[in-house]
C-alpha cells in the first residue's frame, strides 16, 4: 500500500482528506501558495501523531503540520507532502483556576480557549483578528503576537511547557507546568516559532491572567509619531503598565477601512492623520466599581488623562467607548487590518519589528525606497506600536515576482539597519527565506541548521521551510 492507504488503515475513515475533501488544504490565507498536497492525515491523539510520523518516516514522504491555516508566510505550502492536520486534537485537557494554567492540544481554537478561561473567571491573553480559527499550535509554532502582546507578550511568554512528537517518533514531554525549572536546556523554545521544521506540537501547557473587571478603551488622534510614543509613556506611568493595547492605524487606513468595511465609520468629526486605538486594563474591583454618574473609574481615569492631554495641546482629538458596543467598534476597526489589506491585487506584505523611537524613520526611509523601486507605487500601514511592529504592505504597479522580491528585500534591510527584525509575528515560512539568507546572523544561521538536522535528519519535516 502507498501512504495515503496506510494512513486512511491507520486512522480510520474520519482521520484522512483525500481528493476533493483535501481542497481547503490546496492554498494558504493569502491566496499566494498553491498545491495539491498527497493527503491530509487528520489525528485525533497524539499516539495517532505517532502512527503518521512512522508511516511517512517508512514511506520517504514529507510532512507539513498545519493549524487553522491563517498565516501568511507560506509555512503549511504542501505540493506533493502530507499534510499533518491537528484540527481533530481539541481538547482543552485540564484548565486549573489555582495554578492559573491549562493544557490545550494543538488543535484547540483561539476562540474556544478564550471562553473556557472565561469561564473559570479567567483569561487567555493572546488574540488577534483571526481567534476564530487559528489553533494553539500555530500559534505556538508561529511564536504569534497579537494587540495584547504589549503587556502579557507573545505566545512564547505564556507557554509553560509543551508536548512535541519528535520526526524519529519519540514523544518529548515538557509539559510542566512549573513557573520555575532550571534543569538544563529550555528545549520547549527550540519548538516555538520552529514552524513544525523540528517536530509537531500536540499540546502545551498556557498561562492564563485574571480577567479584567473592566476596561478603558479609546480611539485618540496625535501630531506625529512621536506625540504617540510620549502618549504610550505616559499612559504606562499612570497606570502603572496596566496598558494593553496601544494601535496605530494612519489616514490611509482609516479610509482604507471605510472603503472596504460596510457600515464602517469616522472615528472622529475632522480627518487626522495619526490615529491610536488604545485599551486599559483593570482588574483590581475597586476600578470597576461604577460611580454615581454610571462611570466606570478605570474609564474616569483615562478620560482625565486625555482631557489635560488635549488642554496641553499633546492630542488632537479622542473619543472614550462609553459602552462595549462603542469599544468592539473601535477593536472592529483595527482587526479589519487583513481584509483591508488583501483588498487589493497585488501586494507585498511586511512583518517587521523595530525600536519604538525608530518607526518614523523607518517609514520615511521605506517610502523613499519604495518610490526608487518603482514610482507609481502606493503602501499601506498598520501597526503594534506598543511594541514596535510595524506591518507594511506595498502595492506595486505591476505584478512582477522580481519586484516584489525587491521590495520585500528593501523593507527588511531598512528594519534590521535600524535595530529591528525582518519578522516580528508572522513567522518565515517561505516568503521571508531570502531575507534569513541575507540577514540573519550566519553564526545563528548554522546553529539552526545543526539542530535541524540533529532532530530531523531525514529532513521529512516540513522541508523547504524557515531556513534558507
Amino acid at each position: 500500500m502507498g501512504i495515503v492507504e496506510t494512513v486512511a488503515a491507520a486512522l480510520g475513515p474520519a482521520g484522512l482528506a483525500a481528493g476533493p475533501e483535501a481542497a481547503p488544504w490546496t492554498r494558504d490565507w493569502t491566496g499566494a501558495y498553491r498545491g495539491e498536497p498527497l493527503a491530509v492525515a487528520r489525528p485525533a491523539s497524539t499516539a495517532e501523531v505517532v502512527r503518521v510520523l512512522a508511516l511517512a518516516r517508512e514511506a520517504g514522504v514529507a510532512v507539513v503540520p498545519a493549524g487553522g491555516r491563517t498565516g501568511l508566510t507560506g509555512a503549511t505550502h504542501a505540493p506533493g507532502a502530507l499534510v499533518l492536520s491537528l484540527d481533530r486534537m481539541r481538547r482543552i485537557r485540564s484548565l486549573n483556576p489555582a495554578t492559573r494554567v491549562a493544557v490545550a492540544e494543538a488543535g484547540v481554537v483561539l476562540d474556544d480557549l478564550h471562553a473556557a478561561a472565561e469561564g473559570a473567571g479567567l483569561r487567555f491573553p493572546l488574540t488577534f483578528g483571526a481567534r476564530g480559527s487559528a489553533t494553539i499550535g500555530g500559534a505556538l509554532s508561529t511564536n504569534a503576537g497579537g494587540s495584547n502582546a504589549l503587556r502579557h507578550g507573545s505566545a512564547r511568554d505564556l507557554c509553560l511547557g509543551l508536548e512535541v512528537v519528535l520526526a524519529d517518533g519519540r514523544v518529548l514531554d515538557l509539559l510542566s507546568a512549573l513557573r520555575k525549572d532550571n534543569t538544563g536546556y529550555a528545549l520547549r523554545h527550540l519548538f516555538i516559532g520552529a514552524e513544525g521544521t523540528l517536530g509537531v506540537i500536540t499540546a502545551a501547557s498556557l498561562r492564563l491572567a485574571p480577567r479584567p473587571a473592566a476596561f478603558a478603551t479609546a480611539t485618540v488622534a496625535v501630531a506625529s509619531l512621536t506625540a504617540a510614543l510620549h502618549l504610550l509613556r505616559r499612559l504606562e506611568e499612570e497606570t502603572g503598565g496596566a496598558v494593553e493595547a496601544f494601535e496605530y492605524m494612519p489616514r490611509p487606513y482609516i479610509e482604507g477601512h471605510l472603503a472596504r468595511i460596510p457600515g464602517a465609520r469616522e472615528p472622529f468629526a475632522e480627518p487626522h492623520a495619526h490615529n491610536l486605538m488604545l485599551e486599559v486594563a483593570a482588574t483590581a474591583p475597586a476600578d470597576a466599581v461604577p460611580g454615581p454618574d454610571g462611570t466606570l473609574p478605570v474609564v474616569t481615569r483615562l478620560e482625565d488623562s486625555l482631557a489635560a492631554l488635549l488642554e496641553a495641546g499633546e492630542v488632537l482629538d479622542a473619543v472614550v467607548a462609553r459602552s462595549e458596543a462603542q469599544r468592539r467598534e473601535m477593536w472592529a476597526r483595527r482587526e479589519a487590518a487583513a481584509e483591508i489589506t488583501l483588498g487589493r491585487q497585488p501586494f507585498v506584505d511586511t512583518d517587521v519589528a523595530l525600536p519604538l523611537d525608530a518607526v518614523e524613520a523607518f517609514l520615511a526611509r521605506v517610502r523613499e525606497g519604495l518610490a526608487r523601486l518603482d514610482p507609481g507605487a502606493d503602501d499601506f500601514v498598520v501597526a503594534h506600536l506598543g511594541d514596535g511592529n510595524v506591518h507594511y504592505s506595498a502595492y506595486p504597479t505591476r505584478d512582477d515576482p522580481a519586484l516584489a522580491g525587491a521590495i520585500r528585500a528593501m523593507v527588511d534591510e531598512t528594519a534590521v539597519a535600524l535595530g529591528g527584525s525582518f519578522s516580528a509575528e508572522h513567522g518565515i515560512g517561505l516568503s521571508k527565506r531570502a531575507s534569513m539568507a541575507t540577514l540573519k546572523d550566519p553564526v545563528a544561521l548554522d546553529v539552526m541548521r545543526r539542530l535541524k538536522a540533529a532532530l530531523d535528519p531525514g529532513g521529512l519535516l516540513n522541508p523547504g521551510k524557515v531556513l534558507p
